[in-house]
């Protein structure tokens, strides 16, 4: 018996190429997109908010997807300098950077020959909701793919922070942003486990944690309004699998989803807060594990003024890996046309 896909002709057909980052999946959408309109890459978000969010809840929810998948969309550029334009997406909508999926997206393009492989430090230019990300691909020593990026101005927005969470009392926390907004939280002083037996606990204390820094701390960003949301809670822990690395990450994000990455916009973030409370120099190396033992190495590129904030610019580093390539069919007559979720 043979079975010919090319014969769900009454089917809407939505291409992918499916990867992971350090653990975290990314579904790339390649074909089967409306044209996504808009002259910058933030009116283009807003248009597939307002008028095709029904494809992100096709790809993200079950039966497709499951509670924790992320996508990536990529659009036309909207600046001279930029080679792509990339939309996030996750369980709850859209967000403003993703540094896994920009390690992703990149690694497909060139394993696919959709981008040729650039010449050592050329950039390739990328519009994110964030604003313009550098990124670059080299081989390493044993001829590994490898892909970098120089993240927007990341910053520290509030050091030693408090609020009282049931079953915890006071617990403290520093936001600071790498793309997006995070609350930090040292999970070693809560005597939270950054386990994958934990999973549970990470995901439910993230939630209370987050919703208790969202009532109590209100966060404007100094260029877009779009941006001036708290995205998730990352915990922090000194206990980790390899002694090359410096800490541990547990990212809880958008609606209750967990990193399997250590959080490209997250470890940006960190390596503010560490240059900002422990002095980190810049061009020093900081590996930070994932809750799977994915890792990605950051360090402080170069220093810099962003607006009133003191900022730095940190380059990510991390590896992608293909998963697999995907033609997702919509019947007309599917009983769950946007899905659903169970966590």
């Amino acid at each position: 018996m043979q079975f010919n896909k090319n014969n769900f002709l009454n089917y809407h057909k939505i291409s992918t190429i499916d990867a992971h980052t350090e653990g975290e999946p990314l579904r790339i959408i390649t074909d089967g997109y409306p044209e996504i309109k808009g002259n910058t890459i933030l009116e283009k978000r807003q248009y597939v908010t307002d008028n095709l969010d029904h494809f992100r809840q096709l790809l993200m929810f079950e039966p497709r997807g499951h509670a924790d998948m992320y996508g990536a969309l990529i659009t036309k550029p909207c600046t001279s300098e930029a080679t792509f334009g990339i939309l996030f997406m996750h369980n709850e909508g859209y967000s403003s950077m993703c540094g896994h999926g920009i390690i992703a997206a990149v690694s497909a393009a060139i394993e696919s020959k959709a981008l040729a492989m650039p010449e050592k430090n050329q950039v390739i230019g990328i519009d994110a909701p964030a604003g313009f990300i550098k990124a670059y691909a080299e081989k390493d020593a044993e001829n590994k793919l490898a892909i970098s990026f120089d993240n927007v101005p990341s910053f520290v927005e509030a050091l030693n922070q408090q609020v009282n969470i049931p079953e915890f009392g006071p617990v403290n926390y520093d936001i600071a942003f790498g793309g997006a907004y995070y609350a930090f939280v040292d999970a070693d002083k809560l005597n939270i486990a950054c386990t994958p037996e934990n999973n549970q606990q990470l995901i439910n204390v993230g939630r209370v944690i987050k919703r208790a820094v969202m009532a109590s701390y209100s966060i404007n960003h100094p260029v877009e309004d779009d941006l001036s949301f708290l995205y998730g809670t990352i915990f922090y822990s000194s206990k980790t699998d390899s002694t090359r690395s410096h800490s541990r990450h547990v990212c809880v994000f958008a609606d209750g989803e967990v990193d399997r990455s250590p959080t490209g916009t997250g470890v940006s973030a960190r390596v503010a807060l560490l240059h900002a409370k422990e002095n980190l120099p810049t061009q020093q190396d900081v590996v930070i594990e994932s809750i799977v033992g994915g890792k990605m190495t950051v360090r402080v590129q170069q220093k810099c003024q962003y607006f009133d904030k003191s900022a730095v610019i940190p380059r990510v580093t991390g590896r992608a890996f293909i998963t697999g390539c995907h033609d997702f069919m919509l019947s007309p007559d599917d009983i769950f046309p946007q899905g659903f979720i169970l966590r």
